[in-house]
């Protein structure tokens, strides 16, 4: 549940650290808190130790990659909602199983807004069709 004293925490994990700090940015500006992590075990590791509101997860990383993440997440703290980002746009129906959204790497800032806000707001709604809203 996402308190009233403080903005929603995400989570963003992505081997990029181009995107990653590019998306840190973007959701900062809009007065979210954010934390990042450079691969799927210390994003673990983080959602482990802090009140994480939402987890924005790349799919294609190396080691561990999105889908094992999500799966690790879900059993660890099953309600946080998971947004899969990522450049492949048919995901694996065993990834799926484990996100709430799947948004297409590329799509406007607003596009990732969108789907962040509707995740924090609404709970668990999986699109896959790579549209906010």
């Amino acid at each position: 549940m996402i308190s009233e004293t403080r903005p929603p925490t995400i989570l963003c994990v992505d081997d990029e650290c181009t995107g990653l700090l590019m998306r840190r940015k973007i959701l900062e500006t809009q007065g979210y808190r954010v934390f990042t992590a450079e691969n799927g075990r210390a994003g673990i590791a983080i959602v482990s130790a802090e009140a994480i509101d939402l987890v924005l997860l790349d799919y294609m990383m190396p080691d561990e990659d999105g889908g094992i993440v999500a799966k690790k997440i879900r059993g660890m703290k099953p309600a946080i909602p998971i947004l899969m980002l990522s450049a492949v746009v048919d995901l694996p129906p065993e990834v799926l199983a484990h996100i709430d959204r799947h948004v297409v790497k590329g799509q406007s800032p607003l596009g990732l807004l969108s789907a962040v806000a509707e995740l924090l707001n609404s709970g668990s709604t999986f699109s896959d069709t790579g549209a906010a809203g």
